[in-house]
């Protein structure tokens, strides 16, 4: 078990279940939210190591949760990768601009999803 907890903001359930499924498999803990509003929310509760913001959300978009998450003490800056069907290389530019570490695009590819989570989290458990 890796002891990293991961906090996954997706409305789509079987987008959901995916990522929740091969990120367990992979040993790692999740923390489910629906909207951008319940996301920024788990975030300060719960305080996970990484966050994977779909950036298509009902409510406020993943691009403000963002920003919102940004903002806490403490927690503002744990890595947070944006999920989006979205594949354009312009789609990838306003993804870093908005502040994302990295992207994750739909369909999800289950190979490469807990490698690009556990690179991202590696910096910080070296810290």
């Amino acid at each position: 078990m890796s002891g990293h907890r991961i906090l996954v903001v997706e409305d789509n359930s079987k987008n959901l279940k995916l990522v929740r499924d091969v990120l367990q498999f992979a040993g790692f803990e999740i923390i489910e939210a629906t909207t951008g509003e319940d996301g920024v929310e788990l975030m300060a509760r719960e305080h996970p190591d990484l966050v994977l913001m779909d950036l298509q959300l009902p409510g406020i978009d993943g691009a403000e949760a963002l920003r919102q998450i940004r903002e806490m003490p403490d927690i503002g800056q744990v890595p947070v990768l944006a999920v989006t069907a979205f594949a354009m290389d312009e789609d990838r530019r306003r993804a870093s601009r908005a502040g994302f570490d990295g992207y994750v695009e739909k369909p999800i590819s289950v190979r490469a999803l807990a490698d690009q989570v556990r690179a991202l989290l590696a910096p910080r458990a070296a810290s």
